[in-house]
């Protein structure tokens, strides 16, 4: 668990924000606002840059009144949350065995040296970050990413490229575009 990362910001809570975690809360009984921590910690983390500082976790917990290490237990164990800043556009990479059989490691490999970061890495301009997660639930489409909320499948090095293009002419939204 690499809960290191400081932002050394305040962590954004928009009254936006504030109003949905409550109506999210409202939807349990009390003392049982914990159910709601999958939906809020996304919540959080699309208005924070996308991504989860330890002051971000500490503030959910601090929301749903539990202890911070009930959030960082949550956030340490789903791929879905970043705990470290990434790109604009997050090229998460499906590594599981219909994938991987399909190629996702090359793809990965060859994404990595085309945008000249390591798995793990932002790029200097944060534009782009590249990381490999549990399955994505589309084996029947390996090898696959998905970039926000989109799936890219049946992927090849020339799609890639073209994806890259994409994202660059701002062709492709983000998740705080949509």
């Amino acid at each position: 668990m690499s809960l290191n990362i400081k932002s050394n910001k305040e962590v954004k809570t928009s009254e936006r924000f504030l109003k949905r975690v409550e109506e999210l809360k409202s939807w349990f009984p009390e003392g049982k606002h914990k159910s709601a921590l999958l939906t809020v910690l996304h919540e959080m983390q699309d208005e924070n840059d996308n991504w989860l500082s330890v002051e971000a976790m500490d503030k959910v917990a601090e929301l749903l009144n539990i202890k911070p290490i009930e959030v960082y237990e949550v956030v340490s164990f789903y791929s879905m949350y970043n705990q470290k800043p990434v790109g604009k556009y997050s090229f998460e990479f499906c590594q599981t065995s219909c994938c991987g059989l399909r190629g996702a490691d090359d793809m990965i490999e060859y994404t990595c040296k085309k945008l000249g970061v390591k798995e793990g890495e932002v790029t200097p301009d944060g534009m782009f970050s590249v990381k490999g997660v549990e399955c994505l639930g589309a084996c029947g489409y390996a090898p696959m990413m998905q970039v926000g909320d989109f799936y890219h499948e049946f992927l090849t090095p020339k799609k890639i490229d073209q994806l890259i293009e994409d994202c660059r002419a701002g062709k492709v939204k983000t998740l705080s575009e949509v």
